[in-house]
């Protein structure tokens, strides 16, 4: 448990607790009813996908910048950082959600606040079809972010964190009429526990898991494969610390290169 004793592996969870709070907050903040009538779509969706480009930009070459535990079950099913540091991943991530909904909670009117941007089901929507929308949004996404993060491409052009907040505008644009656009189990958990509505909030889970899960499993298995062994891939889970010629470790779950480049 080597990582437990590193100072980057604590800058790591802490920036990933960090970084939630404020998606949850600006995101959720954006979807709020301030005026009468139906909320944008594009408003929306651009908060959530510039909100998540800052955030790439701000701490990527920190923690990798996944603000969701469905990327980090990605990351994890690509064999592409420990279980520690997984775990301990996801349980800031959603501490983040949890605080960022929370604030916004306290700093809203009473009148504004409403269900916080609860992720509900548009009627006529059974679970069944949502589930298969959430796994297709987040499919999207994570090969997206696996594609840009993707240390072995060469030439590599354009803005990581805008290829990322551009993806995650997209599953907005069209998952909003499903579903609400969950993508991300941190952001749908933090106002379901604060309003106690947790009405097919499984779906917010299973679907963006799987999501991310198949995505990890297409780019890293058959669209451009990881050559490594099964032993390699172990130590990665165990959290064994091979070093590359950097001097850098792997199995962390940072993008190697993204340490060194502009996003």
């Amino acid at each position: 448990m080597w990582e437990l004793r590193s100072a980057s592996f604590w800058r790591a969870i802490f920036a990933e607790f960090f970084a939630t709070l404020f998606y949850v907050f600006f995101g959720l903040g954006a979807s709020l009813h301030w005026t009468p009538g139906s909320l944008h779509v594009l408003q929306v969706a651009l908060a959530f996908g510039l909100a998540l480009a800052t955030l790439v930009q701000a701490v990527g070459h920190i923690s990798g910048a996944h603000v969701n535990p469905a990327v980090t079950f990605a990351f994890l099913v690509g064999s592409q950082m420990s279980l520690l540091r997984a775990f301990c991943y996801m349980a800031a991530q959603l501490l983040g959600a949890v605080a960022g909904a929370a604030v916004l909670y306290s700093v809203t009117p009473p009148a504004v606040r409403g269900n916080l941007a609860l992720n509900t089901l548009y009627p006529g929507v059974t679970v069944s079809q949502a589930t298969t929308v959430e796994t297709f949004l987040t499919l999207q996404f994570v090969l997206c972010i696996f594609a840009t993060y993707d240390e072995r491409r060469n030439g590599r052009l354009g803005s990581v964190a805008l290829a990322v907040g551009f993806s995650l505008t997209l599953g907005h644009l069209f998952g909003m009429y499903y579903t609400g656009a969950g993508m991300n189990p941190a952001r749908s958990f933090a106002p379901a526990i604060l309003t106690r509505n947790f009405t097919n909030h499984w779906v917010y889970w299973v679907g963006p898991i799987l999501g991310g899960g198949l995505g990890s499993l297409l780019y890293d298995f058959l669209l451009f494969p990881r050559l490594k062994s099964v032993s390699e891939r172990l130590s990665i889970l165990k959290g064994t610390r091979p070093s590359d010629s950097k001097g850098q470790t792997e199995g962390t779950g940072e993008p190697v290169e993204l340490k060194t480049q502009a996003l």
